[in-house]
């Protein structure tokens, strides 16, 4: 990368919350956001982006009119390792560049100067359109 800076993989045994400021210190960003959560706000966070109340309906009905049974022993866990895959991806993404601009950061650091914000142009517009489309799914 020609601008991102170079890879710095995780320490164990070092205190996260250091080597995260060091990072950013390394980025040209000041700590400012806390960066803390109760067992309430993560359990909220997590249960309302998992969304299982809405989301168990049109899942099953789904998969057991267009896949049967077949799909939903057999597509789930697949599927689930898939999306494991893509979450650790991010995770370490996330662990190299850690700040609160997330996606849009990391498109931009990872394409370059050049492509930069082109990628993180698009990358909003994917989010959005993505929130967007889920909104309307699920009405």
């Amino acid at each position: 990368m020609e601008d991102g800076g170079y890879y710095q993989p995780l320490h164990h045994g070092v205190d996260a919350t250091a080597s995260d400021d060091s990072r950013l210190n390394q980025l040209g960003y000041k700590q400012e956001l806390r960066r803390s959560l109760s067992a309430i706000a993560n359990f909220s966070v997590t249960f309302s982006i998992v969304s299982v109340l809405t989301g168990l309906n049109t899942t099953y009905s789904m998969g057991l009119t267009y896949g049967g049974p077949f799909t939903m022993v057999y597509g789930w866990p697949i599927v689930g390792a898939m999306t494991l895959i893509v979450g650790l991806s991010m995770a370490e993404i996330c662990s190299a560049y850690p700040t609160s601009g997330g996606l849009y950061f990391w498109s931009a650091k990872l394409c370059g100067k050049r492509w930069g914000p082109f990628a993180s142009w698009l990358t909003g517009w994917y989010v959005f359109l993505s929130f967007v489309f889920f909104f309307f799914a699920k009405t």
